[in-house]
């Protein structure tokens, strides 16, 4: 239970009673693989229900909590806890915020290692101090490298073909852009912020969140289904919408994906799919009339109508309110209806205990 404060980071698990197996499992798998780090990561387990004093002093009010020390600064971590997440998360968060590339090889070992999970920036030919800023800040939402000595046959690998260049990998959704500048001003920024995400967003839990740290409005294909063929030939139309309007994000939702998150935006009894809304990722939301609602035909055409429209504003603009289902709304349902399971069990107990109480007495006696 004792974790010194010494140039390692530490990695602690706070349970009631050890943790479950199945989240045991995991830190079993991960701990060899982060003790293991040029910056070594130790995993360790404690029982908080037993070291109280140590509970209180961090904090912790629910089990298990994961913490990562940092030269003995504890931090929460709340990202994954499969193995290989939790190694890939954790091993960006040791490394540096900007990593410095001298050939090749390091180039093609540091976009091997940082895996697919997170977005990668390799700046060749770009100082450092330069994206240094932005390391530090997305440092747990991205990969940064600057490649000081590189051949001409990266540069035709990564499709470049001038310096400074800011190239951006998005290796989940096998995505890939490059930056020329100015790499000053609001314009490096913008970029990065908006290389994040991929081109069209797929709505789901995980990417929700990601879109509440972006300040820009979600043009939304809502389909039937998001894998059908013409589903996937209507989402690369929406790429290239996206690669010409930087200031929107471009995401779809399939019905048979996530039917309770398209319900505010689609009457299955009266409302044909696909059909285009904005939304403000929260409970407001604006048409085009006439124009939301996908034709059979040329789409490139009509979404750019939509957009043409929008941007003239002429919307309808709408709330759904309370029907909503935020990540928020649904997470709190859930912890509702477990109460009021744990209430009736509770109650259930309760009244086999007053009936049985001397019985149950005398038998342990």
């Amino acid at each position: 239970p004792c974790f010194p404060c010494c140039n390692l980071y530490k990695y602690l698990c706070l349970g009631t009673e050890g943790v479950s197996p199945r989240l045991a499992g995991h830190l079993d798998e991960a701990a060899p693989v982060l003790s293991g780090l040029s910056t070594p990561i130790v995993v360790a387990k404690v029982n908080a229900e037993k070291y109280k004093k140590l509970r209180s002093k961090y904090g912790v009010d629910g089990f298990p909590t994961l913490m990562l020390f940092d030269h003995g600064v504890p931090t929460e971590y709340t990202g994954s806890r499969k193995a290989g997440q939790l190694v890939e998360s954790l091993r960006k968060l040791v490394a540096p915020d900007v990593s410095v590339l001298k050939s090749d090889a390091a180039i093609k070992s540091f976009v091997q290692e940082a895996g697919v999970g997170f977005p990668l920036f390799i700046g060749f030919g770009v100082d450092e101090s330069s994206i240094a800023e932005y390391g530090a800040r997305y440092k747990k939402k991205a990969w940064f490298s600057t490649a000081k000595d590189f051949s001409e046959d990266l540069m035709a690998v990564y499709d470049f073909d001038k310096i400074p260049a800011l190239v951006s990998l998005n290796p989940k959704y096998n995505e890939q852009s490059v930056f020329y500048g100015p790499f000053e001003g609001t314009f490096l920024e913008d970029f990065i912020r908006q290389s994040l995400l991929p081109m069209t967003v797929p709505i789901n839990a995980e990417t929700v969140k990601m879109l509440k740290d972006d300040d820009r409005k979600v043009v939304l294909a809502v389909l039937q289904d998001d894998s059908d063929e013409t589903s996937m030939r209507l989402i690369k139309i929406l790429r290239s919408a996206a690669n010409a309007n930087h200031d929107l994000v471009f995401g779809y939702v399939g019905v048979n994906q996530w039917e309770e998150f398209t319900e505010p935006f689609h009457d299955s009894k009266s409302s044909q799919l696909p059909k285009l809304v904005v939304w403000d990722k929260d409970e407001k939301y604006e048409v085009v009339e006439g124009l939301e609602k996908l034709e059979e035909g040329d789409h490139g055409s009509q979404i750019s109508r939509f957009l043409e429209a929008y941007r003239a504003g002429r919307t309808i603009k709408k709330t759904f309110g309370r029907r909503f289902p935020t990540l928020l709304g649904v997470n709190a349902l859930y912890i509702l209806l477990l109460l009021v399971a744990v209430l009736v069990v509770l109650m259930f107990f309760s009244g086999q205990g007053e009936e049985d109480r001397q019985p149950t007495r005398a038998h342990q006696e």
